[in-house]
């Protein structure tokens, strides 16, 4: 039997699905990390730590397709991450991630100048979040770093890398960063020159059908694939949920609540929003995904879950069932309105409209 499988770089997990050619889902493999938070308004990850997730998702997967004929792979990950790599390729940073909200101050500055304009180029409103900010830390914070780095990439740049030794970044997760033109499919000039970096810094971008092959022989002999297999560098996150559910024609929308949230719809036109409150990403170069993230979504869960629900963990393990299964059967025993208790969910900041 022939089929295919597809990794999601996630923000709490890597995902591998083993799907036959009918979509009917046959295999599938997780393994979660942390989210590292050394300082308040820091969020980052290990890179290293989730390129073993997605060689060990995958490997899993193989192996529960043992006899089978595995004619490809194609992965999604998580906008908005950075990580400074030297020559080597090697991390000079953590994976700094969407949730990181350490450089709000540069991300004042620049909505205060010229914000607007680069939003009106790029897609991308002006935020903690976005590469194009964190670069100006990292500039004004690690200097010696930024001054040192060889390339400024990705989570799944890094992963390409690793595995066969090119970078490349997808439109979608390009356009997702600030640095990125989404009307000439270019790097943004402006941006680059704002950061003071020429895209020889940056990744090279191609679409999300580009197919890479020539896997290096250690990991192909890991996870027991043929090195020729070919790896198509697909998308974002967030394009892929519309694709996902189908969500493409006008009119509708795709929710989605992983660790954020967001809902999104899918334009065969560009729209940018005059007052910054919504981002636009390129899916291809005729399909663009609009709408809007927050910060919070079930990583507000976790955290009730972690901080308060002990007793609930240790019951849920007892019995064998997910804790947020037996965290919500427990929740829908409140009465609406929770006796009037309000809770902000603002863990992790904010990031849209506001």
């Amino acid at each position: 039997m022939d089929y295919i499988i597809g990794v999601d770089i996630g923000t709490t997990s890597t995902k591998a699905v083993a799907f036959d050619l009918n979509g009917r889902l046959i295999a599938k493999s997780s393994i979660g990390y942390p989210i590292l938070n050394p300082k308040p308004s820091w969020s980052e990850q290990d890179p290293e730590e989730i390129f073993r997730a997605v060689l060990n998702t995958i490997k899993d997967v193989v192996k529960k397709n043992e006899g089978n004929s595995l004619l490809g792979v194609s992965f999604s990950a998580a906008m908005h991450s950075l990580i400074a790599v030297d020559k080597n390729g090697i991390p000079l940073t953590k994976c700094i991630i969407w949730a990181d909200t350490r450089s709000w101050e540069y991300a004042d500055m620049i909505k205060n100048t010229v914000g607007h304009e680069i939003y009106m180029s790029t897609g991308t409103p002006i935020h903690p979040m976005s590469p194009f900010i964190k670069l100006l830390w990292l500039k004004e914070n690690l200097s010696s770093v930024f001054d040192n780095a060889y390339k400024f990439i990705s989570i799944k740049e890094y992963v390409f890398y690793k595995l066969f030794g090119k970078y490349y970044i997808y439109y979608s997760i390009a356009s997702a960063t600030g640095l990125f033109n989404i009307y000439n499919m270019k790097w943004n000039k402006q941006s680059l020159d704002v950061v003071g970096i020429n895209e020889e810094r940056l990744s090279s971008p191609v679409p999300a059908t580009y197919i890479v092959k020539n896997l290096k022989s250690e990991y192909a002999y890991y996870m027991n694939i043929d090195s020729k297999t070919p790896f198509v560098i697909g998308a974002s996150d967030g394009c892929l949920s519309n694709l996902g559910v189908n969500a493409i024609k006008p009119g509708n929308a795709a929710v989605t609540i992983g660790t954020s949230g967001a809902i999104r719809i899918m334009s065969d036109k560009l729209k940018c929003d005059e007052k910054e409150r919504v981002f636009s990403y390129v899916l291809t170069e005729n399909h663009y995904v609009v709408g809007g993230a927050v910060n919070n979504g079930g990583v507000a869960f976790r955290w009730f879950i972690d901080n308060f629900a002990s007793d609930e963990v240790e019951m849920a393990k007892k019995l064998s069932i997910d804790i947020y299964d037996y965290v919500i059967e427990k929740v829908s025993e409140v009465p609406a309105g929770s006796l009037e208790l309000l809770f902000l969910p603002y863990i992790l900041g904010e990031r849209a409209p506001y």
